[in-house]
């Protein structure tokens, strides 16, 4: 049985992740500095409170848990912030993981699963479909946060045989299907959670960023992935490397996108109406961003069963009203 440290596990995807591998009976530890994160999300496991810089602290957990695996997801992830504050991404995302990389190789973990994002692709040429051999263009210090953690961890597994599966997300959203856990981190800006907030009253309005993109309705077109669904990628990466699976990076999307119009519209459709408020495009966006997902259902086997706009949204809402019945 493996021995996984998740660090960011009491966070939006991380908790997932963690319930995830609790249902397939793994032993997972979870750390996080509960920054983002909320203690009561970490379903399974033991939670060390804690940072990824701390390297007495990481290398301790990684020696006394005999880690042998380890699923990184802490990270700061709002674009339009790391284009105001960039510092602050290259040393939680950056600097960080490369504290964790050198504990990891003390202590002789052989095993990595990495959270990254399509932000490293930047703006896709033609029709915004990126695949694995897109060129890695990053628009914001967000996505360039992420390559640079990308192209250390590859040396890293050259260098001393660590082997790794890095899994550029799209766009996350919705939540636990069975309720248990959501999407709760304060100040959220992902689309979806910000319109099921407007839908139960926490927000006075949803702001549309930018409606002159060339796309067909002027709003900017993403691919939207479940949470589950993403979560579920993340134990197939882990049989696949347990299988002695090679280093690899794979796209984790659906392979088709929604507007931003088209998502607000499915929201009202199934939540009720809401106020949005139309704003000038923000620094970092680009116009259209979706998958070519074939690769990561051949090399881990990953059968997405929550690939529809409707259910995420209603996922989403039902954790929302959530939250409201009990103050949150």
């Amino acid at each position: 049985m493996n021995n996984i440290l998740v660090t960011g596990g009491a966070g939006y995807i991380g908790s997932h992740v963690v319930k995830q591998l609790g249902k397939a009976g793994m032993r997972a530890v979870t750390l996080d500095n509960l920054s983002k994160g909320q203690r009561d999300a970490v379903l399974c496991g033991a939670l060390v409170v804690g940072d990824t810089s701390d390297r007495e602290l990481v290398l301790r957990v990684l020696r006394e848990e005999a880690i042998d695996t380890v699923m990184h997801f802490a990270a700061f992830t709002i674009v339009p912030e790391s284009v105001s504050d960039p510092l602050k991404y290259y040393g939680n995302n950056t600097c960080a993981t490369r504290n964790l990389l050198q504990c990891c190789v003390e202590a002789g973990v052989s095993q990595f699963v990495f959270s990254s994002t399509a932000a490293v692709y930047g703006v896709p040429s033609g029709d915004g479909i990126c695949d694995e051999q897109s060129s890695t263009a990053p628009i914001n210090p967000y996505g360039t946060s992420k390559l640079m953690s990308e192209l250390m961890l590859a040396d890293v597994c050259r260098a001393h045989g660590m082997r790794a599966v890095i899994l550029r997300y799209f766009n996350v959203a919705g939540s636990d299907p069975d309720g248990e856990i959501g999407q709760s981190t304060p100040g959220s800006t992902l689309l979806i959670k910000v319109a099921a907030e407007a839908v139960v009253g926490k927000r006075e309005h949803v702001q549309v960023f930018g409606t002159d993109y060339p796309t067909p309705d002027g709003t900017g077109i993403r691919d939207y992935i479940h949470v589950t669904d993403l979560a579920n990628a993340h134990v197939d990466a882990l049989h696949y490397l347990n299988r002695g699976g090679v280093s690899v990076t794979l796209n984790c999307g659906y392979g088709h996108g929604y507007s931003v119009r088209e998502v607000l519209d499915t929201v009202r459709r199934l939540g009720g109406p809401f106020k949005i408020i139309e704003s000038p495009r923000r620094a970092g966006d680009p116009p259209s961003l979706t998958a070519r997902a074939d690769r990561v259902k051949e090399v881990l086997g990953w059968q997405p069963r929550y690939n529809s706009l409707d259910t995420i949204v209603q996922t989403s809402m039902a954790w929302e009203h959530k939250l409201a019945q009990r103050g949150s």
